[in-house]
Formats: structure tokens, sequence, C-alpha cells
């Protein structure tokens, strides 16, 4: 699969060399990554996107992806599916910028270009959750068109249908 390009961002989708260099902490000879990346999110993702490879394959377009400024190549985060769809079409998303890049609207803008390949893939309905804390996610995920269905205790979860034939 190609990266998926954007107007400054490239995402490019990780296969299981690139996640195990993401959960050690090791970039390849010539990456560019930024200060504070991987994040613990980011190493967490790659080892469930690693688990995934492990128990049924490579689960793209369903996987991770690296977000990088084309701007200058580096790594400034992270996205992507928390595994394929469910019976129901229903997936989980999950992103991350390091500190630096936080602010600029890359998040928002990497959310869009991972919400439109999700449609074109099928998917009826997309699933987010941020920290009841977290203002700056939640504020990503309803500037893409998410809508908060519920908060528990913890978490803020969030909802878009893609199929307008999708329960909301």
């Amino acid at each position: 699969m190609t990266d998926l390009e954007t107007p400054r961002l490239l995402l490019h989708p990780m296969n299981a060399s690139d996640a195990l260099r993401v959960a050690a902490g090791t970039p390849e000879e010539g990456a560019r990554w930024a200060p504070g990346h991987p994040s613990p999110g980011e190493r967490a993702a790659a080892e469930r996107f690693l688990d995934t490879c492990a128990r049924s394959g490579d689960p793209t377009p369903f996987g991770s992806y690296e977000i990088r400024r084309r701007e200058d190549g580096e790594v400034i985060g992270g996205l992507g599916f928390h595994g394929p769809p469910d019976a129901t079409g229903a997936v989980t998303i999950g992103y991350g910028l390091v500190p630096s890049a936080r602010g600029a609207g890359y998040a928002s803008e990497a959310l869009r270009a991972l919400l439109r390949l999700a449609r074109d893939q099928g998917v009826r309905r997309v699933h987010g959750d941020a920290g009841l804390d977290n203002i700056a996610s939640r504020r990503v995920m309803e500037a893409v068109g998410m809508r908060l269905v519920e908060e528990d205790e913890k978490l803020a979860y969030y909802r878009i249908a893609l199929d307008p034939r999708a329960e909301e």
C-alpha cells in the first residue's frame, strides 16, 4: 500500500519491520523521528499491530500509519485502526502527535485522511475515545465530524457514521 497524502502530511502504512522499530524505540538508519517519538501510546499501537500480524496476518489497510511532515519527512506521530472492521462494519481509531507538532492542525488533517480511507474501504462507523481531560484530542474528533456519544468516569467516546444507512 502506498502512502496516504494530505496537503502537509504523508501517512505511511507501517509493516512489521517498522512496528518492531517503533516498539523498540529504535529508528532505522536515515529515519527522521521528531523528539518524543515514539510515545508510549505509539509503542503500544506498534505492539498491537505486531500482535494482529502474528494472530491473523497483516491487517493493511486497517493497520497503523506513521504521520510524516511532507516538508521534511520527519515522523511526528502516528494513527491507525485498532483492527479491521467488526461484523457491523465498525472500526476503532487512535492517534497521537509529539508535543512539538501539536496545535498546528496535523491531527485533524491526518484523521480526515484516515476517515476517507475507511469510507473508501466500506467502513460504516468509526469509534474513538479520549481521556476526559484531553480537550485537544476531543476537539480533533469534533473537528472531523465525530460526535460525543457517551462518557464514563475516565473516557469520552466519539463516533461518526460513514455510511448514511449506519445506525448512530
